[in-house]
């Protein structure tokens, strides 16, 4: 017989509907709840990309935090059974803690006693804008809903110290920027079955840019997915000055320069409209250090661990890898990569993230099928 007993956070009027706090109100199994941060030096030295998720009809907590320095990338995983305390944002050696929610938060990964020279650190972020939403997400394959998500978006400051490879570095916030989302709604999550759905209404394309940036005394996102033909499904482009209406830039449209051989962008432009004067503005992209969430990050296609799959009680994984090779690392260039970036806008410089996926056919880059590379 299930629990049914009251939870912690039933003492608080939090509410959306008449059932406990330990429940969604969806019986679906890829109901999720999660959180992303992303630190990064100005240089291009160090991408730390770090995350927690629960999956409640899944019964299952997870966290990863993933560290390149050069060509190595420093994992840790750890997943368990999801208990009653929604508001311990901790599993293993990996914990977030709220100080003061949308305004400072501290980021912890524990030390391996048996391993001194893996992945450990103690942050804390603090934010330098308010919370922004994204347009709400929608995805369908046929008439099933696959995906439905609301999600926020923040820029802040890192400070504190990250171990890694027997180096200390320190983070500091002048020569750091840090960005987070958080978002919860229906997700896939690994262990459904291929149905008709998926055979009837296999995807051909998927073009994904997602940009967060730190321009000092303001704040840009910009958000855009598109299917193979070029249809966006997702559009967003707003300035956040504090004390000042927010803008909303028009419709983005990007000018991606790849490597050769491959769909690794190395720079990009952003095309927006300034609504005031109704010019165009031109955002340069200019990719410091990359991270493909395939590799130990649990984002698919991973290979080894995704999210919300369960490990048993109590499961820490901690691992390297070797990013010099691509070929060693087929599936990352079929999942989303996140790259550290340089931004400029009307002689300003900003920090922020590049995050890009683009796989399959996509007619507006001249991409004719899953395996169409730059020229």
């Amino acid at each position: 017989m299930a629990d049914d007993r009251p939870v912690p956070l039933d003492e608080y009027p939090v509410h959306q509907v008449p059932l406990s706090m330990k429940y969604v109100a969806t019986g679906d199994r890829n109901a999720y709840d999660r959180c992303i941060f992303h630190l990064f030096d100005h240089r291009g030295r160090a991408l730390l990309i770090l995350g927690l998720g629960v999956y409640p009809n899944l019964g299952v907590i997870d966290a990863y935090a993933t560290l390149r320095i050069g060509d190595t990338l420093h994992a840790v995983r750890a997943s368990d059974a999801l208990g009653e305390d929604r508001m311990n944002l901790g599993v293993g050696p990996l914990r977030i803690t709220v100080d003061e929610p949308l305004h400072r938060i501290r980021l912890t990964c524990a030390a391996d006693p048996d391993d001194p020279t893996s992945l450990s650190y103690d942050l804390t972020w603090t934010a330098d804008f308010p919370a922004l939403w994204e347009p709400h997400h929608v995805q369908r394959r046929g008439d099933r809903l696959t995906l439905e998500g609301r999600r926020f978006v923040q820029a802040g400051r890192p400070a504190g110290v990250i171990r890694a490879g027997g180096e200390e570095i320190a983070v500091t916030a002048g020569e750091w920027t840090a960005t987070r989302d958080r978002s919860w709604g229906v997700r896939p999550v690994p262990g459904e079955e291929r149905g008709r759905l998926e055979e009837e209404f296999a995807t051909e394309g998927f073009h994904w840019i997602w940009c967060p940036v730190h321009f000092g005394d303001r704040f840009l996102m910009v958000v855009a997915q598109e299917d193979a033909d070029g249809h966006r499904t997702l559009n967003d482009a707003t300035l956040v000055r504090p004390g000042r209406p927010d803008r909303q830039l028009g419709w983005p449209r990007t000018d991606i320069t790849y490597r050769s051989g491959t769909r690794h962008p190395e720079r990009a432009v952003i095309h927006l409209t300034d609504p005031d004067g109704h010019k165009p503005l031109e955002v340069g992209v200019e990719v410091l250090a990359s991270l493909p969430l395939a590799v130990g990050a649990g984002y698919p296609p991973a290979d080894d661990w995704q999210h919300g799959t369960w490990r048993g009680r109590d499961w820490t994984d901690r691992r390297s890898y070797d990013l010099s090779d691509p070929a060693a690392h087929p599936l990352a260039a079929y999942g989303v990569i996140d790259h550290a970036a340089r931004f400029t806008l009307e002689g300003r410089t900003g920090h922020g993230i590049f995050e890009h996926g683009s796989f399959g056919r996509h007619d507006p880059s001249g991409f004719t099928g899953f395996d169409s590379v730059a020229p």
